[in-house]
């Protein structure tokens, strides 16, 4: 029914395209198939409006996007700009007391917290994992694991509109 309802819709060849929650409902392969028609009508020069709740999709599929809460527009520019941030690593060692010790002396890290048995160590300026792996090795700390991550659109999403009062 949603590749008719957008087959339908381009019809008339629109410039603009407005979908709400257009993978609403759907199996996996659905998604994933209504997600290429999407790219695939934005590469031909049709614009399209996605309002959606599923940010792990807008995340995929979109270019821009605005966060709205209340009305009030809270953050409008590109996606990657909105996840851009230095994003955290996933570290682990024999001996993560040793690690996070170290850790804490590095310029870089602005916070530390464990989880399981990892830690979690969140940077305040670029730094690679590269630069990393070799700061702890000159320091005698060898890793079992090393991961570097960023925040998810869902997650700076959920900063941001838990930053505002209610």
């Amino acid at each position: 029914k949603q590749r008719l309802a957008i087959a339908s819709a381009l019809l008339n060849d629109p410039e603009i395209l407005i979908l709400d929650e257009p993978t609403n409902g759907l199996d996996p392969q659905g998604i994933r198939q209504i997600r290429e028609i999407i790219k695939h009508i934005a590469s031909l020069g049709t614009t399209i409006l996605l309002a959606s709740h599923l940010l792990d999709e807008v995340e995929k599929v979109c270019s821009h996007v605005v966060v709205l809460q209340r009305g009030v527009v809270l953050y409008t520019g590109t996606v990657s700009g909105m996840i851009s941030n230095e994003g955290f690593f996933e570290l682990q060692a024999d001996d993560n007391a040793t690690l996070k010790n170290m850790l804490q002396q590095h310029p870089a890290v602005d916070k530390i917290d464990e989880a399981e048995d990892k830690l979690m160590v969140y940077i305040n300026q670029p730094l690679e994992a590269g630069e990393v792996n070799r700061y702890l090795f000159t320091n005698g700390i060898c890793l079992n694991h090393l991961v570097k991550r960023k925040h998810s659109l869902e997650e700076q999403f959920l900063q941001l509109t838990s930053n505002q009062s209610n």
